[in-house]
């Protein structure tokens, strides 16, 4: 998959969940901050939501977030909760990896549409 695909179905899935009334919540976010899933994401690159592979870039080492969380707590800011499992990972052995890579399904034509780019 190009990366200007990957971008428009990153944006199409936040859209739909969005709609949805599950609007993605990123772990690191001061507001909606769970300390094990920000490191995860931070070391991932991501982080599901309701199953679905959210790619995230953050910037800064996991230190800074959990900084911004504290200090955002201290000064009387209020933190949501996410519902059980919101930031688990699929179940199914068969969903699919946020590696990115994309896999070719019809013997030998598949094969030859995997590489991607």
């Amino acid at each position: 998959m190009k990366k200007s695909a990957k971008v428009t179905l990153t944006v199409v899935t936040a859209a739909a969940l969005a709609s949805c009334g599950r609007s993605p919540q990123d772990p690191c976010d001061r507001a909606y901050y769970d300390d094990l899933t920000c490191q995860e994401a931070i070391r991932s690159g991501g982080y599901y939501w309701h199953g679905t592979w959210m790619p995230m870039t953050y910037s800064y080492p996991y230190p800074y977030y959990y900084d911004r969380y504290r200090s955002y707590v201290s000064s009387g800011g209020h933190v949501y909760s996410s519902p059980s499992g919101s930031y688990a990972r699929p179940s199914s052995s068969s969903s699919p990896s946020h590696s990115g890579v994309t896999r070719g399904g019809f013997g030998s034509t598949g094969a030859a549409h995997s590489s991607g780019s």
